[in-house]
């Protein structure tokens, strides 16, 4: 093959190509996280088993195939998605966990709160992405499992340094915690809570969450 002519008019290097224009990377993020963005959606109410690619792009008007110019397979979506829910979560439990105009244990009450209202706005469609794939983890292809645990840790260890304050200043039993350190109980917490989020699901209601959390507040006390 002859190499391209070096010498050639600069003009003529320059001129636009017929056809569509290039994909610019503003377009390019807009659109992948466009996609994203509808993956939550649909993988928080569906589960990732019974979602399609169809589902996915069907509100975004992005045709079918451009869809795997940005992700190679629907695995790699799920994976992507699953992090971007993971982050997101983390950022949410942030706002409240890290508020020091509260004290430990009532920063989780706000939690809660805010966890309650957003099913509500939802008519309890959407629960907890993570939750949803913990029941299809058997199922799921080998990388989720690990990518599930690695979420649940980095919240757990958000909750169990929330709960570490509440031990400092007095809110949880010194007692209990010769019996189960922050780490233990943020364990528990986080059991409890998917199971509390798919009640509210069933139930169309935010009662099973506060029901969890004000057992779980009170058994702090004991």
């Amino acid at each position: 093959m002859m190499n391209a002519d070096l010498t050639a008019d600069p003009q003529t290097l320059n001129k636009p190509r017929r056809g569509r224009p290039p994909r610019s990377e503003r377009e390019f993020i807009d659109t992948r996280e466009a996609l994203i963005r509808s993956g939550l959606e649909v993988i928080t109410e569906m589960g990732y088993l019974s979602a399609g690619i169809d589902a996915v792009i069907k509100n975004i008007a992005v045709p079918k195939g451009s869809f795997y110019h940005y992700f190679k397979s629907k695995q790699d979506f799920g994976m992507t998605v699953l992090d971007a829910y993971g982050n997101f979560f983390a950022h949410r439990l942030d706002k409240f966990l890290l508020d020091v105009t509260m004290s430990p244990l009532s920063r989780i009450d706000a939690f809660v709160r805010h966890a309650g209202q957003g099913m509500a706005k939802f008519s309890f469609t959407r629960g907890c992405l993570v939750g949803n794939l913990l029941q299809e983890s058997a199922l799921l292809p080998e990388d989720f499992p690990e990518k599930l645990k690695a979420i649940l840790g980095d919240w757990e260890s958000r909750i169990a340094a929330c709960l570490r304050e509440a031990q400092q200043s007095g809110e949880i039993s010194a007692t209990l915690l010769t019996q189960a350190s922050p780490e233990q109980l943020a364990q528990i917490f986080w059991s409890g809570w998917e199971g509390a989020v798919m009640r509210a699901k069933l139930f169309r209601s935010a009662e099973p969450l506060d029901q969890f959390w004000a057992y779980f507040r009170r058994s702090l006390r004991s």
